[in-house]
């Protein structure tokens, strides 16, 4: 007769969950995938991995039912399993490794609150100017990811057109900038030009899958 519980059952499946997050090219597979569906050959190209190794990678998240597939002609599109879950976990992941790891709080230090010394904007003080039209809210992602989904009424100017469209951003109010998350750097650099050209500029705390995964509003410019 078996000794094994229903608790320990759980338990060895949760474990198989969180060895699909033990690896950090599968964890930058799912902060790609948050912001939309991706082919594996646009993973690739984006996580700088072999083609190999990103689809072993997806098969591995597959198993631990992270991700799902659907199948666009002759493409294979991968999507998050329950987006919001998955967003929430990763972010809980971040903070108790801010909490308890000093090497990313060194780097945390090193990289990102070097370059940005103002306090971010939390996604509630965010969403309250909002409300009352005290911001103007900067996209910096790429315009596929803009288009799948972003913050309401947010303008979308990629990092690598910023400082060629910075006509298009009013003077006299305070911009908020994002990007893909809390570890991206596209809303640093951003926060970086706009206040070298005597923009007020500030980042908002993370990033679009964050403020989706919070249940706040979003808009979506096409279905991709």
């Amino acid at each position: 007769m078996s000794s094994v519980g229903p608790k320990q059952v759980i338990f060895e499946r949760l474990a198989e969950i969180a060895q699909a997050f033990g690896h950090p090219g599968r964890l930058e597979l799912l902060e790609h995938l948050a912001q939309r569906k991706r082919s594996v050959e646009e993973l690739t190209a984006l996580s700088g991995m072999t083609f190999a190794n990103t689809s072993r990678h997806l098969q591995i998240l597959r198993r631990a039912r992270l991700v799902d597939t659907e199948r666009r002609g002759k493409n294979i599109v991968y999507r998050l399993a329950g987006n919001n879950e998955i967003v929430s976990l990763m972010k809980c992941l971040g903070l108790i490794g801010e909490r308890n790891v000093a090497e990313i709080n060194q780097t945390l230090n090193d990289y990102f609150h070097s370059r940005d010394s103002m306090e971010a904007v939390s996604r509630e003080e965010l969403a309250r100017r909002l409300a009352d039209d005290l911001v103007t809210v900067l996209d910096v992602r790429p315009h596929d990811e803009f288009a799948s989904g972003h913050l309401p009424g947010a303008r979308n100017i990629p990092l690598a057109e910023l400082e060629c469209r910075l006509s298009e951003l009013p003077v006299d109010t305070e911009i908020v900038a994002y990007c893909r998350g809390p570890y991206c750097l596209l809303a640093f650099e951003a926060v970086a030009v706009l206040q070298a050209k005597g923009f007020k500029a500030v980042r908002l705390e993370d990033g679009f899958p964050e403020w989706k995964a919070a249940g706040l509003a979003v808009e979506a410019a096409a279905a991709v």
